[in-house]
């Protein structure tokens, strides 16, 4: 028996999966919403695929921890007997800063290196100690494993993650470009290769996680040589309430005319733009869709701009890579969404994409090249799983102990 919880704190939620790994499937999965808020809950599937919702208050992180323990031992949802069943907690950790470049075991050690990056990820390395914190009172004897979404980056050369900024900026701060979604792109760049028949270590990929949140990574040999965001989520491609890349300059400009503080940018950047902020209808893409359906102008121009800059980024590594054996695309978009695949593809036969369209079009959250016989570059849907990667790595390091 290879029972290994997989937890992902946030600072208002808790989210989790319980694998069996020897059979390589997930027991059930859920997550607990609005922690520290009016109304929280938690949601979870029982035995039989059926949502079950609990309504309880819930003030912090550990509490919540302990009522996705309890319910995992509940008779009533026979999920496992007992905590002794759990055979390791492999816990997704936002920002590992320059510190890791690997998974590791959560030593004491390790908890003091997370804590001191957190400057650089303030809303989630705090949060994801908090369930650290949790799981070991819970379960003191349980091997712990920390997963970064920065780790799988740390591979790119100091050309491509350095700012133009006085070098004492880094030399003080670490500031620097750091990279996420990290466990996402790992996996879908190597089951890309698994269903290609590519040598992972002898390949040039570049992978498209779009989502809410968005990056492009330009993966050579297995290793990052790039990828679009930077020291924070905010860089890079645009978002459903993030900016992406943005001339500083208008930010600085900004914060005079709407005398924002430092608190009020941030949440410009991150809150209040994006998808959201431009068409001012949503961060979802299905509400943009209908407007566009609509015919709403602000809608088919959000679009226009949000696919616009992932084919940017897609032309940049292929450059930056002298072209691709494949072209992958996974998260919520990019496996869901055909007209941004289609978007971002067409006309880049010179570059050596020719997409499938009318392919394309079929193609919800399944593994399929969607390019045709003749293009020189796959182009693949790869739905992500990043909770087996970190419940791989979890199982693997815990074995080693």
């Amino acid at each position: 028996m290879n029972n290994i919880l997989v937890l992902n704190c946030g600072s208002s939620s808790v989210k989790y999966k319980l694998f069996d790994m020897e059979k390589k499937e997930v027991i059930t999965s859920g997550g607990v919403e609005r922690v520290g808020l009016e109304g929280s809950f938690l949601k979870f599937k029982d035995r039989n695929g059926n949502k079950v919702t609990i309504e309880q208050p819930l003030p912090t992180q550990s509490e919540a921890v302990k009522l996705v323990m309890d319910t995992l031992v509940d008779p009533k949802y026979n999920f496992i007997k007992s905590y002794d069943e759990i055979n390791a907690v492999g816990h997704r950790i936002v920002h590992g800063g320059e510190e890791f470049a690997e998974s590791v075991l959560i030593t004491d050690e390790v908890i003091e290196a997370v804590k001191r990056v957190s400057d650089l990820a303030p809303l989630h390395n705090p949060a994801n100690l908090k369930g650290i914190e949790a799981i070991t009172k819970l379960l003191p004897n349980v091997p712990q494993v920390a997963v970064f979404d920065t780790a799988f980056h740390q591979t790119m050369e100091p050309y491509a993650y350095m700012y133009p900024l006085p070098y004492r900026m880094y030399s003080e701060y670490k500031i620097r470009r750091y990279g996420f979604h990290g466990t996402s792109h790992y996996y879908v760049s190597k089951r890309a290769c698994e269903l290609l028949g590519l040598d992972f270590e002898n390949s040039k990929i570049i992978t498209c996680h779009i989502g809410n949140g968005g990056s492009i990574a330009a993966i050579k040999n297995g290793k990052v040589i790039d990828t679009s965001m930077g020291l924070t989520p905010v860089e890079g491609l645009m978002m459903g309430t993030r900016t992406g890349n943005i001339d500083p300059g208008a930010l600085a400009y900004i914060m005079e005319k709407e005398d924002l503080d430092a608190e009020g940018l941030r949440k410009l950047i991150n809150k209040d733009s994006g998808m959201s902020g431009f068409s001012e209808i949503s961060s979802d893409m299905r509400d943009i869709e209908a407007a566009i359906e609509e015919g709403n102008e602000r809608a088919i121009l959000a679009m226009h701009m949000y696919n616009h800059r992932i084919k940017k980024y897609v032309g940049a590594y292929l450059a930056e890579l002298n072209g691709a054996d494949a072209i992958v695309f996974t998260g919520g978009v990019g496996e869901n969404q055909g007209s941004t695949r289609e978007y971002v593809c067409t006309d880049m036969e010179n570059l050596g994409l020719q997409i499938d369209v009318e392919l394309n079009k079929t193609v919800f959250s399944k593994e399929v090249v969607i390019s045709t016989p003749e293009s020189k570059t796959a182009i693949i849907v790869v739905p992500t799983d990043e909770e087996f990667v970190i419940a791989s790595d979890a199982l693997r390091l815990s074995s080693q102990k």
